[in-house]
Parts: structure tokens; C-alpha cells; sequence
């Protein structure tokens, strides 16, 4: 009998210090873990999408340990803002900069540059087509169809005021000193239906491309007229 009670209470004694050692574990762990040092970090406050610009309502700043952050974590929300997902970024997940373009970067991909709705369209060009080489992306054209009918060439507007994406396989404007290239094509953002009329025109005859003006009228100016 006696021996059967010590039995149990060395059994009871054994749980109750089981329980005190796991207590003690977990406190302790929960103690190291608030001493480790914590520094801000940029996390996603929702799902952010490939090739979403990164806005700032976007992101947020976390407290994380140290240790467990990426080396290429961003720090501060600004160093983000006005780029562009290169992949998806979860909600609460640390934004690195690996996973960001900016817009000079993002530009160099047309398909980036068409905007919601639109289509790009590339047209051969020659010299006089091409307005001697002069355009340059972000200018804006018209597109002048011509073919002929019976014994007439006739020429049209084929389309209007369009945003020219890219010459040749440039997609930015020349800057100083960069050395001249020829191109031989365009590549234009137009409506459906106009990518339509204008692959139309190419089949049928010849385009040029007639360059509008980027400078603005001055709207004081024209009212005081």
C-alpha cells in the first residue's frame, strides 16, 4: 500500500514540475523574443498585384526583430512609393526592393505603356513616312492612309491625334548626346476599332505620319485676344 502512494506521488510530482518547466520555457522564450532588437520595416497592408504602381496606402510601417528581416527589406514607405510590382506581394508581407521598378524602368516595356483600353500598333516607315526620323515616343501624330481608286491616288486621315509608344525599338526620347539611330517603324496607342482601320490602311496602301505640335497655346493669351 505504502509503496503504491509513493508511486503516486511521484507521478503528481513529475507533472506538476513537467508543467512548471513548459511554463517556465514559455515565459522565457516570450522574453527573448521582446528583447530582441526590432527595427521598422515596409510591409504590404493589402495584396499588391504585378505591375501595380505602389501607392501609399498600400503600405505601412512594422516593428519587426532584426534578425528575421531580408537584407533587401525597405525601411521607409517613401522608398517605394511611385514604383511598380515586378511580382505579387501578399497582405503583411515585407516589400523588398527587388520586387520594385521604377516608372524609367517600367517604361521600357510596351506593354506597360499601352494604357487600359487602348492597343499598340507598329507601322513601317521610311524617311519621308517617318517625318526624316524626326518623331520621337510621346509625340503625337496623325496617320495619313493613301490608295488608289481607279486612276487617283487618294489619301485620308486614318486616324488622329494619336500617342506614339516607341520608334524602332526605342520606347524613350533621345537624350543629349545620345548617338542618332534610324528606325524604320512606329509603334502608336489607338483604340480598338482604329488599330482595326489602320492595319487596314497598311494593306491597302501606304501611311505617313504627319507630327503634331507638343507645345501648348496659351490659353490667357489666345482669351485676351
Amino acid at each position: 500500500m505504502r509503496s503504491k502512494l509513493v508511486l503516486i506521488l511521484a507521478i503528481v510530482m513529475g507533472l506538476i514540475t513537467t508543467v512548471l518547466f513548459f511554463n517556465y520555457m514559455k515565459q522565457y522564450d516570450a522574453e527573448t523574443v521582446a528583447s530582441k532588437t526590432k527595427i521598422e520595416v515596409v510591409v504590404a497592408v493589402s495584396e499588391i498585384k504585378r505591375n501595380m504602381p505602389i501607392t501609399k496606402d498600400l503600405l505601412e510601417i512594422k516593428m519587426l526583430p532584426e534578425e528575421g528581416v531580408h537584407p533587401n527589406a525597405l525601411k521607409k514607405v517613401e522608398d517605394a512609393v511611385g514604383q511598380y510590382a515586378t511580382a505579387d506581394i501578399v497582405k503583411g508581407e515585407a516589400v523588398l526592393s527587388n520586387h520594385l521598378q521604377n516608372s524609367k524602368e517600367e517604361s521600357l516595356f510596351v506593354s506597360r505603356k499601352v494604357r487600359e483600353g487602348f492597343r499598340a500598333v507598329s507601322v513601317g516607315l521610311n524617311l519621308p513616312q517617318s517625318v526624316t526620323n524626326l518623331i520621337e515616343p510621346e509625340d503625337q501624330v496623325d496617320v495619313i492612309g493613301t490608295k488608289k481608286e481607279g486612276d487617283k491616288q487618294v489619301s485620308t486621315f486614318v486616324v488622329e491625334n494619336v500617342r506614339v509608344l516607341a520608334v524602332g525599338r526605342r520606347m524613350v526620347e533621345t537624350t543629349e548626346g545620345q548617338p542618332y539611330v534610324e528606325y524604320t517603324s512606329a509603334t502608336v496607342e489607338v483604340l480598338p476599332n482604329e488599330a482595326v482601320k489602320l492595319v487596314n490602311a497598311l494593306e491597302s496602301g501606304t501611311v505617313h505620319f504627319a507630327l503634331r505640335t507638343r507645345v501648348q497655346p496659351d490659353k490667357e493669351a489666345a482669351s485676351d485676344d
